[in-house]
This record gives structure tokens, sequence and C-alpha cells, in this order.
């Protein structure tokens, strides 16, 4: 195994060298998407915002409805016309383009599910009194809580494509295929997607950790901040913690605009590739 210690150039010896993967007249350009830290070591960065606009290329792109199932209605309640407004337009949208796709996940923990993981140790075994329950690591109601929300579910054909699927972890991207690839990550790769569009619940749980495993898959993602919710009083922390750190956090309006009047479909492979796990170009 190479020794990264001996080899690691300075930032400084580094942009000396000739560089294969990187614009180095567009590396040298001071950045507009960050704010410094007084008097901090080197000026490190502050805050982070995301550098790039949806209007800044044409791209291919999907809804994922994240968790959006009926156990979770009374949270639901405020948000769902804006998901009515998204499912709509990218329905229409995915009429007449072949780089436009909608996703949905249901959450399907259940007791005694056979799954024993960090999510058991960190939630605890307590609080699973069914008449007056504390522990939310679990599915309450049973099959009917599984369901989608009846004004946003996938049509027969959308269920029969595959693009309702169960999950029992947080991330829309971990349930895997047989061959441990993710199958969410396969399905919007086989359409050469490169731009995730995340709504549903619980924005501190399920829709930040999407945000996040999108992201390190090579996604662009966009967070649509009036159209997640969640059972907690982290909403306001979570949206700000995705949008300085991984996603783009916009409204259902800005949204809407876009799909409706800016939406270009991009060429397959321009932006993200397949073949890598972190999405470069192929």
């Amino acid at each position: 195994m190479e020794n990264l210690e001996n080899n690691i150039p300075t930032l400084k010896e580094a942009l000396q060298q000739p560089q294969k993967h990187r614009d180095m007249g567009l590396a040298l350009q001071p950045m507009d998407n960050y704010s410094k830290t007084p008097g901090g070591p080197n000026d490190t960065p502050l805050a982070f915002w995301a550098a790039w606009d949806l209007k800044d290329r044409p791209r291919r792109v999907a809804l994922l409805l994240d968790d959006c199932q009926e156990e979770y209605r009374p949270y639901a309640g405020g948000i769902l016309p804006n998901m009515e407004k998204l499912l709509d337009v990218f329905r229409k949208a995915r009429s007449s383009s072949d780089g436009v796709c909608i996703a949905w996940s249901s959450w399907s923990r259940r007791f005694d599910d056979g799954i024993s993981n960090a999510m058991d140790r960190w939630y605890g075994p307590k609080g699973l009194r069914p008449d007056n329950p504390e522990n939310a690591a679990y599915v309450f109601t049973g099959s009917a809580g599984l369901q989608p929300l009846a004004e946003i579910a996938p049509t027969e054909e959308e269920v029969a494509d595959g693009w309702l699927y169960r999950g029992k972890h947080l991330d829309m991207f971990w349930t895997f295929n047989e061959d441990g690839t993710s199958y969410l990550d396969e399905k919007l790769k086989a359409l050469h997607i490169d731009t995730i569009v995340i709504v549903g619940l619980w924005t501190d749980e399920c829709v930040l950790s999407t945000a996040y495993a999108g992201n390190s898959r090579g996604y662009d993602v966009v967070v649509v901040g009036d159209a997640v919710a969640t059972a907690t009083d982290n909403q306001e922390t979570a949206l700000k913690v995705a949008n300085s750190t991984v996603a783009k956090v916009l409204s259902t309006d800005e949204v809407l605009n876009y799909m409706k009047n800016d939406f270009v479909t991009g060429e397959p492979g321009a932006v993200k590739g397949t073949r890598h796990p972190d999405g470069r170009k192929d």
C-alpha cells in the first residue's frame, strides 16, 4: 500500500504541479460561496453554501418522496399540499423527458424484525409500551402505517416498475439488491440521474441521512424546505445543516418554477458517472 503520509504535498506545492482532474484557472479564483472565520487558522471557512444553481446546466433529476407514509400523517399535514404540487409537476415533466423519475420509500422497522444494529442501541430497549409508546425506532401501527400517504401515493404502474420500496435504515440508499448494490442508486443510475430533490419525513433523520448519502454518491442534492417535516424540534437546525454542507435548501415554489420554466434534460453521463461509487465521471 502506498505510504500516503510521505507523498501528500502541501496545497501550495500541489498547485505548482500539473493537474489532470482540475481546472487550474478556475481553482485559483476566489470563492463567493463561503465566509471566513475571523482570526482562524488559515482563515478557515466559517460557512459554505452550494456553489451551483439548478439553472446552471441541463440536469437529469429525480424526486425522492422519503417515508411519506400513513403512520406519519400527523406530521405531514402541513407539507402535503406542497408535496402534491411537486409530484404533479414531476409527473408532467417525466411524461416528456427520459431524464426525470420519481421514487417512494417507506420505513418498515418492526419489533423483533431480526435486525439488531446501532439504531437499536442508540434508541435503547425501553419505551415500547403499546398504549403509550416512546421509542421511535419501530412502526407502531402495523401494515396500515406503511402505506404511502393516499394523496401522493404511486400509481399501480409506478409500483410495478419498482419505484416504491421498503427501507429499514435511515437513508433511502440503504436498501440493497442481492449483489450488494444500493437498490435506489441502481434505479437512478439506469436513467443517468445526476440531481435528487428530497421531500418527506423526518427532516433531521431520514431526509438528512439521504442528503448526505446522495452527496457521497455524486448527486447534486436539493432539499425542499417547506416540503419536509419532522416530529422533533430540530426542523430549522436540520435545514441549516443541510444547506451549509451537502444540499441546496429551496422552497416548493422555487422548485416548481424551475421544473416548469427552466428544466432542460441533460445528456447521460455528462456530469455523473455510473462506474464508480462516488459518482465521478466515467
